[in-house]
């Protein structure tokens, strides 16, 4: 039997506010240290980082950097401005669904007895999600696709036991010839 890494009734994690959440995609020299200067510009500034992707660009040289990040809009001027002054950063772009495609993936991980199984099966296919560990207790469902999707089916998931869930962040690429 599968027990639930949950020992409360209340909810662990915050839901972001997608209000105040922006995505910011950083191209930056791929060295040490780098991640960490970016990173306390957003915590002098109070702004929450809820995903953070981070991989080789095209270039070994360069760090390709996808932020999402939850604060007062008001300050998201001065966050771009000061990491934009910081010497190993190229350039920064804040993206939005509009101008570019945002999308994630998730692995959740929940108590599946037979008798709903079938149901659980029909949730993971309406998602466009796949099946991708079976066990005779338990499931992992793969979801991907833009945040909301994956935030809907981990919703309607939710009403399994569930047992560990693990997303990815957004990784965000621009529409058209704009570079991301």
């Amino acid at each position: 039997m599968i027990k639930s890494i949950v020992t409360t009734d209340t909810p662990i994690e915050k839901p972001i506010d997608r209000a105040n959440s922006h995505t910011l995609s950083i191209l930056a020299l791929n060295e040490p240290g780098v991640l960490m200067r970016i990173c306390q510009v957003f915590a002098r500034r109070a702004f929450n980082i809820d995903s953070l992707v981070v991989s080789e660009g095209r270039v070994d040289a360069y760090a390709r950097m996808t932020i999402g990040i939850t604060g007062d809009p008001e300050g998201l001027d001065q966050i771009h401005k000061q990491v934009n002054k910081l010497i190993d950063v190229i350039h920064v772009y804040e993206h939005t669904p509009a101008d570019a495609v945002i999308k994630e993936l998730a692995l959740i991980k929940f108590v599946a007895p037979k008798q709903d199984r079938t149901e659980a099966l029909h949730i993971i296919e309406h998602f466009g999600g796949k099946t991708v560990d079976l066990t005779p207790t338990s499931m992992i469902a793969m979801i991907q696709g833009d945040p909301g999707k994956v935030d809907a089916a981990e919703a309607m998931l939710g009403q399994f036991e569930l047992v560990e869930i693990v997303r990815t962040g957004s990784v965000v690429m621009a529409r058209g010839e704009q570079l991301t």
